[in-house]
């Protein structure tokens, strides 16, 4: 037979959480509702620490200006420059921020401004944090030896550095984007002060920038001016030497060049001259040997050699004349004989004619002699001098390696010379030109609002700073998060059914203590109970005064539970334990007999805590008898046993016994069996009421006699991981366990702890089947808390 819950909470499985989600929104928003007080909590302290910090914070006020780095403006007075790179751009940005950030500029504001006695610099409003040093200080000095008094000048000196000092630390300087500009801001309490200390910097920067380029020029040219100086003696030192060096070795030149080495070039090209003229006549004197040597008839005949030569006119002359007497003699011969006269004639006039060539050849081979032996002996003699210029010349070359020194020394020092004096005079006009590679493109106006505090971004910033340490804290409460909150922890955790909540009925005033339920103050020893207060009717009338309450409907869901199990069954035995004590399982126990007794069942309800008998203690009259006695046989059970006249309910207390040390063997007793043997017979219904779970092992040793277990954890207080421990411990009483009850239910808390689509969020939607707590029962929440 399937059982049927009519509490709120379905006793059904619910769908399975999308474990594939990165992010579950549903279970963030529930965190975020349940978790807003701590959340607004911390907002609420940042933003006091901020109010108070803008209440008690001095006013800064902050100037600005903007300097230009511009290397165009020197582009008249100074050559071009060539084009530097980024990173050489970064470095020159970069070291005009470190100038202006540097305590030299500083000294010079303060020079500038007079502010060595400025009292709102030297002494300016102080922080919390100064005044506590200040306090600090004054102990320390009221300990520690006095100083010795300094001098007005030591303690001006003191002034100045002190004030630029603090003028470093409240200036702020930096780059403007990945531009050239520099944005110098200052800060001070008085806003005409930031003014004109912003406006003093950008000229003591603009000054700085003048003075170093004059500064650097003047050092250069006064080290150009004396480095000219030396260079210009040692250039003419060096070529004194050089020349005398030059002369007195003989080193005489002429267009840059050694007189004898122009000598050996001239004598060379006259030898080569000889040598060729030499050639020619030696060649023209042989020819006419040869001539000559072949005799008249054969120099005759070969005489045409020679008509190339210059004065051969006589030859050829004669030779024509030969060829012609020939011709005339051969043609006589022919036509008149041999013996002719003309003939004979024409052989004498041919023969003369053959001896006058024959000497004019002879006198042209002496000619060419006489001009070979002239050229042979030019040659030698031009020899003889090469060969005596050779030597000198390679006697001088050690001269002439010494000589190339001592020029080349004195050359070098007349070139650094020169470029010397044109850098000296490059920087000379320098000087004259007063134009700073900066201007300020921004002047330093007054603020009219201060700069800091500021309030809303102060305000921002503790909202942002709440919400985060907000975040933190309810990270880690949700960290710590260990308690049973909704039915699916029971589900989950335990595996066990759920039986329903039981609702922290009615709520003290703000001024007493937290409230508290009925049993828990009355399972405390030691509580005083009032005779007005916490009686036993009071606490089980809970059920009674509200039957249409989410109280009752989970005890009849408790009751319904145990009918399906036991169906059939003319008795049962039904135990009511927790894990901790304080859980409120007494009253648990007593309104759920209240209910069964309500309804016509016979109940009996037995406080079986023998240790701490919180069901006894609400009882107005104490009992002279009770459970202990009734097993130890010492009285008969039922004259222990006490009826309640309105519900008819039956209750077997127990008085507490401090010898009685043995509760678990008195529970497990054969006396005990024969009580509740005999309590099945008369009773339908039987109620004990056990002790917690965890400190004692009554329950356990109670536990074959019972049919079935109600266990009463509370609502955000109980570990879970402590209950199901302890359930695992005892598997002969988890295996009886009929469902589980979260008692102190604060249902208004309760719709938050779950994730959207759980029955806890539209619990407000089932009003209507419930009545509102009594004023009786306000009332008694009221007087026992």
């Amino acid at each position: 037979m399937n059982q049927r819950n009519l509490t709120l909470h379905s006793s059904l499985p619910k769908a399975p959480d999308d474990s594939d989600s990165f992010i579950d929104i549903d279970r963030l928003i529930a965190i975020l509702m349940r978790r807003v007080g701590s959340i607004a909590l911390c907002v609420g302290v940042t933003v006091t620490l901020a109010v108070i910090y803008l209440l008690f914070s001095t006013s800064q006020y902050t100037s600005m200006t903007q300097i230009l780095l511009d290397d165009s403006m020197t582009k008249y007075a100074q050559d071009a420059t060539p084009v530097a790179n980024s990173q050489q751009v970064d470095m020159q940005i970069a070291s005009a921020v470190e100038i202006l950030k540097s305590n030299q500029l500083a000294l010079r504001v303060v020079d500038a401004e007079n502010l060595q006695d400025n009292a709102t610099i030297l002494d300016p409003p102080a922080s919390p944090v100064g005044l506590i040093k200040s306090g600090v200080k004054l102990l320390a000095s009221a300990v520690l030896p006095g100083r010795p008094p300094v001098s007005e000048d030591d303690a001006r000196a003191g002034r100045r550095q002190k004030a630029a000092a603090l003028i470093q630390e409240a200036v702020a300087v930096s780059r403007v984007n990945r531009s050239a500009v520099l944005a110098v801001s200052f800060r001070s309490t008085d806003k005409l002060l930031a003014a004109r200390i912003t406006k003093a910097y950008a000229t003591a920067y603009l000054s700085d920038q003048l003075n170093a380029n004059f500064d650097a020029t003047e050092s250069a040219s006064v080290w150009l001016q004396q480095r000219l100086t030396d260079l210009r003696e040692r250039s003419q030192q060096a070529a004194l030497e050089a020349a005398n060096f030059k002369a007195k070795n003989g080193l005489t030149s002429a267009n840059g060049e050694l007189m004898s080495e122009q000598q050996l070039a001239d004598l060379t090209k006259q030898l080569i001259v000889a040598q060729s003229d030499a050639a020619s006549t030696s060649a023209r004197y042989n020819q006419f040997k040869q001539i000559i040597d072949l005799g008249p008839e054969g120099a005759v005949n070969n005489a045409a050699i020679s008509s190339g030569q210059a004065n051969n006119s006589v030859i050829q002359d004669l030779r024509t004349r030969y060829i012609n007497v020939s011709k005339r003699e051969q043609e006589v011969t022919t036509n008149f004989g041999a013996d002719h006269p003309q003939a004979v004639a024409l052989r004498s006039e041919k023969e003369d004619l053959t001896r006058q060539i024959f000497q004019e050849l002879q006198q042209l081979a002496s000619n060419a002699r006489n001009e070979f032996e002239v050229a042979r002996s030019r040659e030698a003699s031009l020899r003889q001098n090469i060969d005596h210029l050779t030597g000198k010349n390679s006697e001088a070359d050690k001269s002439i390696v010494q000589l190339n020194d001592l020029e080349q020394r004195a050359s070098a020092l007349k070139t650094l010379y020169e470029s010397y004096l044109g850098k000296y005079e490059e920087a000379s006009q320098q000087q004259s030109f007063p134009i700073a590679k900066a201007r300020v493109i921004s002047e330093a106006g007054i603020p009219v609002s201060p700069s800091s505090p500021k309030r809303t971004m102060t305000l921002g910033l503790a909202i942002v700073l709440g919400l985060m340490a907000g975040g933190g804290l309810v990270v880690f409460q949700e960290f710590r998060e260990r308690f049973f909150r909704v039915e699916g922890d029971v589900r989950t955790i335990l595996g066990l059914k759920f039986l329903g909540y039981l609702p922290l009925v009615g709520k003290p005033p703000r001024e007493r203590k937290i409230f508290r339920n009925p049993s828990q103050l009355a399972s405390e020893p030691g509580d005083p109970v009032g005779d007005d207060g916490a009686t036993f009717e009071r606490i089980m009338r809970v059920v009674l005064e509200a039957p249409r309450s989410v109280f009752a409907e989970t005890l009849r869901n408790a009751k319904l539970a145990s009918d399906v199990m036991f169906q059939g069954r003319s008795d049962r035995v039904i135990g009511v334990v927790s894990a901790m004590p304080g859980e409120g399982k007494s009253t648990t126990a007593a309104n759920f007999a209240a209910l069964l007794a309500s309804s016509g069942k016979r109940t009996l309800l037995i406080d079986a805590d023998l240790r701490n008998p919180g069901l006894t203690r609400m009882l107005k009259t104490p009992p002279q008898h009770g459970l202990v006695e009734a097993v130890l046989g010492e009285i008969p059970w039922a004259g222990a046993v006490k009826v309640d006249p309105t519900t008819k309910l039956a209750i077997l207390p127990v008085i507490s016994n401090d010898n009685l040390m043995h509760t678990s063997e008195l529970l497990a007793s054969q006396g005990m069996f024969n009580l509740m043997e005999a309590a099945r017979k008369m009773f339908d219904y039987i109620v004990v009421d056990l002790a917690p779970l965890g400190p004692v092992i009554d329950a356990k040793a109670f536990a074959p006699q019972v049919d079935g277990f109600l266990f009463v954890t509370e609502w955000g207080a109980t570990p879970t991981n402590l209950v199901r421990d302890v359930l695992n411990a005892e598997p002969q009483i988890k295996s009886k366990i009929l469902g589980v009850i979260l008692n102190k239910t604060d249902m208004a808390e309760l719709g938050k702890f779950t994730n959207f689509g759980g029955t806890e969020r539209y619990r407000h939607k089932y009003t209507s089947y419930y009545t509102e707590e009594t004023p009786k029962m306000r009332e008694t929440a009221e007087a026992d808390a």
